[in-house]
């Protein structure tokens, strides 16, 4: 019989796997949430304890049983144009920039299951007309890179887009696709999905970038955690760039390499500024 009770013992030890493997901390407040998330793959696997199910996750290793158990412990709520300032500020410095000819570069560095990402996209398509674009989107589980990739969502996912951008981006499914909308393209041409945990070094392949969304993600690490998160993106943003955290987060304490130019958005400082800053302290 499946026991929903779990001991001390093996909530420390999720709590430990999930730090070591992706250095997300799981607080004593969230053993419910464990609790709910995890017992109906007791149920699925007819086991009898949590620590029977640790022993299959650590058998089937991390291409099994261990994605799902991330999946269900790290995936949080999301959907498209979530925090509207946050696209309007976007929409206001890519007009500014509009004479430039470099590309310019947008990372959802948390893309979940792809909301995120398409609604830069969106953004950047009805207002970047005259600029080369690209969005960059990665998330720490393969699961959700994969559903994103496909940018397929159903009605109920959309019901708060209206439907102006639904008929510009979206294309709605028939026959076995009916009730759901197929994102366009044109956009998902010009993104890339790749599955990154932000808790190890970023490759320099992935280049710099205008703008870098951090949303709703730090809330997940402790402070020396966030400090080398942060250090790793900001190297990845152009002078002048701007780094989004959620609006109940802050990085005050977390980087002096970003100022603060509105609640919840950071920009990096100009070289100029930088190399002050670094000569005051030398």
């Amino acid at each position: 019989m499946v026991t929903e009770t779990i001991s001390d013992a093996e909530f420390s030890r999720i709590q430990q796997v999930m730090f070591e493997r992706v250095g997300v901390t799981i607080g004593s407040a969230k053993r419910a949430l464990v609790v709910g998330r995890l017992s109906r793959r007791l149920r699925h696997f007819n086991l009898k304890s949590y620590t029977e199910y640790l022993k299959l996750v650590e058998r089937q290793g991390s291409e099994g049983e261990w994605q799902v158990m991330m999946d269900l412990l790290t995936t949080h709520e999301t959907y498209f144009f979530r925090e509207p300032k946050h696209f309007e500020f976007l929409n206001r410095v890519i007009k500014e920039r509009s004479s430039r000819r470099e590309t310019f570069r947008v990372w959802s560095a948390a893309c979940s299951s792809g909301e995120e990402a398409y609604s830069i996209a969106m953004t950047l398509a009805d207002s970047a007309v005259s600029l080369d674009w690209q969005v960059f989107a990665s998330d720490v589980s393969r699961r959700m890179v994969d559903e994103s990739r496909q940018g397929v969502y159903p009605q109920s996912r959309v019901a708060k887009v209206s439907p102006s951008v639904l008929e510009r981006h979206f294309l709605r499914g028939v026959r076995s696709q009916a009730g759901n909308y197929l994102v366009s393209a044109d956009l998902r041409k010009r993104m890339e999905f790749h599955q990154m945990n932000l808790n190890e070094n970023i490759d320099s392949e992935v280049g710099h970038f205008d703008f870098i969304f951090l949303r709703n993600v730090l809330i997940y690490f402790n402070a020396e955690q966030k400090k080398q998160i942060v250090k790793r993106l900001v190297a990845h943003l152009k002078y002048n760039g701007y780094l989004l955290v959620g609006h109940s987060e802050t990085l005050n304490g977390v980087s002096d390499a970003v100022v603060a130019t509105a609640p919840s958005i950071y920009q990096r400082r100009s070289v100029a500024s930088s190399q002050q800053v670094a000569g005051m302290n030398g």
